[in-house]
Formats: structure tokens, C-alpha cells, sequence
């Protein structure tokens, strides 16, 4: 499994001579893309890896304190224009339903209802067989998370362990003892629980966080498959679960 000091020391070839701050382009919009002039930067040069953190640094959050942020490589804000131009295409697994999916979401600024649809079903509540509209900001930061680490060469499916939730799903959480909060922002279609494999949480959970839409949850679990990402479209904050 890749840890960050790993992840770093690969030959990391990302493209940054014109690397500009760019916010989330809304998936919702139904607004083509090209009526706010924007043109697709083309880079020259290639990125030079940042400083390693101290070890003190990685470790920030282990104990319960604020996680510190990500190396700028992991930065989601500092990523080309022309990344967030490019056709959507989200491949996910749901381990508990043994469900896997390539689906092709997002094209020309907008939505693809019937894919959206198909998405939503996917991340359904796999134990009361319901299926709500899930924020399409979620599968902003879902896409991006793994549209951005396949170009470091992890070109795996994104498993998703738990998206929407039915308040009576969520109740049996808690009461089996799983970390479920009890207004939790799964049962609003806000949330999901994630894992890539060869990512370990801290790397994967630094990357979600860049994005800055919403809560990061770093579950470190030992074991051959490590822990997992919460990741939601409420308020910016970071926990350890």
C-alpha cells in the first residue's frame, strides 16, 4: 500500500508550468462551458515535488488535533483548467452488493441524467433497497479524487462501502457499535464512505480534504485493506473516526 512518503518519491510527472487556483466547476450547471470564456491552459514544464513534512507533521490528527494540510501535490485547487474540461468518466465498486460500474456522467458542462441516475442507484442503501438523489457535488469530489491519482498510474475502481443511508440503516450503525453520527449526512445523500486500493487513508484523506467541499473523516483501520474516507458536501471540517 502507498503511504505519502512513497506516493511522493515515485517519479510523479504532473504537468504545472500554468498551473492556476480553479474552484470545482459545478457539475449541476447547465451553463456550455465555453459561454464564461474559458480556454484550457496547456503546460510547458513539469512540477518539482514540495518538501516532505516532518514526521510530527504526518502525524498531526492521530492524536485527535487538527490535520494538517497536504503536500501542494496533493492540492485539488492548484490542478489545469483543462482537468476539469474533460469528460466525467467515474468507475466505482460497491464491495457489499458486488456491483461495479464505468460510467460516463458528465460531458459539455453538464449532466448526463440517465448516467447521474445510474450513479444514485449505485450508491443506494444497499441494506433497506432505497435509492435517493445523492448532491452532485459529491460526485465531484468522487471523480476528481480518482481522475487525479490515475495520473500517477492507480487507475483502480473507487469503492464506495456505504453512500445513502435510510435513517432506519444509519439507527442499526449505531447500534451495532459502527461510527455513525446521528444526523448523519448519508441519510441526505451527502456522504459517502470510500477506499482506493494502494492508497492508504492518510494520502487518500489529504486529497479529498484539497478539494474544500465539505468533511473529510480519516478512518485508520489495520488490516491487508487499511481504513477509509468519509467524505461529504457539509461544513469544511476534518475528524479522526
Amino acid at each position: 500500500m502507498a503511504s505519502r512518503r512513497k506516493f511522493l518519491q515515485q517519479g510523479l510527472g504532473l504537468t504545472a508550468a500554468s498551473f492556476i487556483a480553479v474552484p470545482m466547476l459545478g457539475c449541476a450547471s447547465r451553463t456550455p462551458l465555453h459561454a464564461a470564456g474559458a480556454k484550457p491552459v496547456t503546460p510547458q514544464a513539469k512540477a518539482t515535488a514540495p518538501v516532505q513534512p516532518s514526521a510530527s507533521q504526518q502525524m498531526v490528527g492521530r492524536a485527535g488535533t487538527e490535520l494538517e494540510p497536504p503536500p501542494d501535490i496533493f492540492d485539488a485547487q492548484a490542478l489545469d483548467l483543462e482537468f476539469w474540461l474533460k469528460p466525467r468518466v467515474i468507475d466505482v465498486v460497491r464491495p457489499a452488493s458486488g456491483e461495479r460500474a464505468k460510467i460516463l456522467y458528465w460531458k459539455d458542462g453538464e449532466i448526463i441524467d440517465a448516467a447521474y441516475q445510474d450513479l444514485c442507484h449505485l450508491l443506494r442503501d444497499v441494506n433497506g433497497k432505497e435509492t435517493a438523489r445523492i448532491d452532485p457535488k459529491l460526485f465531484e469530489t468522487l471523480w476528481g479524487t480518482q481522475a487525479f491519482v490515475a495520473r500517477y498510474g492507480i487507475e483502480q475502481p473507487l469503492e464506495i462501502l456505504s453512500g445513502y443511508r435510510t435513517p432506519a440503516s444509519n439507527q442499526k450503525l449505531r447500534e451495532a457499535g459502527v461510527p455513525a453520527a446521528r444526523q448523519s449526512l448519508h441519510i441526505e445523500g451527502r456522504a459517502a464512505d470510500i477506499r482506493i486500493a494502494n492508497l492508504n487513508a492518510e494520502v487518500l484523506g489529504g486529497l479529498v480534504r484539497s478539494f474544500r467541499q465539505g468533511g473529510v473523516g480519516f478512518y485508520y483501520r489495520d488490516g491487508p485493506k487499511g481504513g477509509w474516507i468519509h467524505a461529504d458536501t457539509g461544513l469544511k471540517r476534518t475528524w479522526k473516526g
